[in-house]
């Protein structure tokens, strides 16, 4: 059984002249949608801390015609995060779409009271924190321009419980209840906040895996495969779109039936 079926690509709603913002963007799903909203029109600032993977994901893109600008970021630093939506209207004008998809730190699986202290905040840190930093910055910038629209990272995980990833359930949890309060405080000034929660998705992680060992977690899944970073970046682009200019506060699975079927 294979761990991905492609699937035909969809045409992608016209970014043009659209400014967005993406951490976590050296990898995964942040890179497949920094590449995704590149393709689409939009100018796209790159933020992770991988300065060398951020240079190739620029270079990718700026190589199939559109415009990106890698900006070394720490998420759970303000000062970081205020030079990163900075750098973005210095560079661009403006600032109209974010991705707000950088997670990190954590435990390894473990039960809660094993879990230690250090390794708790340094999830929230980042999976939390720094989404809450992102808003923060990011919101002003959009007001500015007269609204736009943001995509925060959640989980699965945030919406049911996970045995052995305290910090990180934790984490994902507080990023929908971010997005929700988020949502209504700026819905009346134009800008959206709505949250993805994937489930697999085949990542570094996974894609490591033998075929065998990816089958565990494959057959959890209703439609028996795991997800591609290109469906998920596909379901932010639809969010960040004006497709999507009626939701806000909106948290969508994007996981193969998983939580439907409670798995």
């Amino acid at each position: 059984m294979s761990a991905a079926v492609p699937r035909p690509a969809a045409p992608a709603p016209s970014l043009a002249g659209r400014v967005a913002i993406v951490t976590g963007a050296s990898r995964g799903i942040g890179a497949a949608t920094a590449r995704a909203l590149a393709g689409a029109g939009a100018a796209v600032a790159l933020a992770a801390r991988d300065e060398a993977a951020l240079a190739a994901v620029a270079a990718a893109i700026a190589a199939a015609g559109g415009r990106a600008l890698p900006v070394a970021t720490d998420v759970g630093d303000p000062q970081a995060v205020q030079h990163l939506v900075a750098a973005t209207v210095e560079a661009f004008g403006r600032l109209d779409l974010a991705f707000n998809n950088a997670a990190g730190g954590g435990h390894r699986p473990a039960p809660l009271t094993e879990v230690a202290v250090e390794d708790f905040d340094s999830a929230l840190r980042v999976s939390l924190r720094g989404v809450f930093l992102c808003l923060k910055y990011e919101i002003p910038a959009m007001l500015a321009g007269g609204g736009g629209a943001i995509v925060n990272m959640s989980s699965t995980a945030g919406l049911r419980g996970l045995p052995g990833l305290a910090a990180y359930t934790a984490a994902k949890h507080g990023v929908i209840g971010l997005t929700r309060s988020a949502a209504l405080d700026y819905a009346a000034r134009g800008v959206r906040v709505n949250a993805v929660a994937p489930g697999p998705i085949l990542s570094e992680r996974l894609a490591a895996l033998t075929d065998e060992q990816r089958l565990p977690v494959i057959r959890t899944v209703p439609q028996q495969r795991i997800g591609l970073p290109e469906e998920a970046a596909a379901t932010v682009l639809w969010l960040l779109s004006d497709a999507a200019a009626f939701t806000t506060g909106a948290t969508i699975p994007i996981d193969g039936g998983r939580l439907a079927a409670g798995a």
